[in-house]
């Protein structure tokens, strides 16, 4: 996306006042929305001129999980953000690993909304090095691709971003603040636990589903460290 110009967003909400409330958001906020109404016109947009897709999930002919998946499949660097009143916990991690970027209840505040979008729109930092290796994982920062072992992980966005994070300042502590900041946003005001979430299914792509064997340290009320492998306990 060129940052001079609107960015274009996908609106996929079939509730009519929701919609059109979202879409006058946008607009006032300089960017370019697309409303559709249904998974069938989601399914025939031009997706690969869209910069961002709004998913509601309660579709009148089909589950927004399913698009969601559809649409990641396609283009699978299309941020996606979930808006929904699906609220539990199993729910942001069913919509995370639909493919889903970040996750947003409703009802929720516009200013939160537009701070996750431009966080979302955001580019990876321009200082980051192209390629940080710490024992058997190879974050490719210019290709946006991780291998572990030389394999290669199916990363989404957001969990691609925190990897990146840690994985360059391994050996020190990355704090919450600072993740919260650099890989969502620094006027971020909503819950964390998106990012609880994200890293919990970062350390499932890594293969580690219990924590006491991840790479990725948890500092209790501090915030996170990737170990280098010699200095692993």
């Amino acid at each position: 996306m060129n940052q001079d110009s609107p960015a274009r967003i996908l609106v996929v909400e079939d509730d009519e006042g929701i919609g059109a409330g979202l879409v006058r958001a946008l607009d006032g906020a300089g960017h370019d929305p697309i409303w559709v109404r249904t998974s069938a016109e989601a399914t025939a947009a031009d997706v690969d001129e869209v910069d961002l897709v709004l998913l509601d999930l309660g579709l009148p002919d089909g589950d927004g999980l399913d698009l969601c998946r559809q649409l990641h499949d396609e283009e699978p660097d299309l941020p996606i953000l979930i808006l929904t009143a699906r609220s539990t916990e199993t729910d942001i991690v069913v919509g995370l690993d639909a493919g889903a970027d970040d996750y947003l209840i409703k009802p929720f505040r516009l200013a939160e909304l537009l701070a996750r979008i431009r966080a979302l729109l955001r580019r990876q930092p321009a200082e980051s090095p192209d390629v940080v290796e710490v024992g058997d994982v190879r974050v490719d920062n210019a290709a946006r691709r991780v291998h572990v072992d030389g394999t290669e992980l199916n990363l989404r966005q957001k969990e691609f971003d925190l990897l990146s994070l840690l994985i360059r300042h391994a050996g020190t502590v990355v704090t919450r603040d600072d993740a919260m900041e650099q890989v969502w946003d620094e006027h971020w005001f909503g819950s964390t636990k998106t990012l609880d979430v994200t890293l919990a299914s970062l350390r499932q792509h890594l293969g580690e589903p219990r924590s006491d064997q991840s790479r990725i340290t948890t500092l209790r009320g501090v915030g996170f460290r990737f170990e280098i492998p010699d200095s692993r306990r």
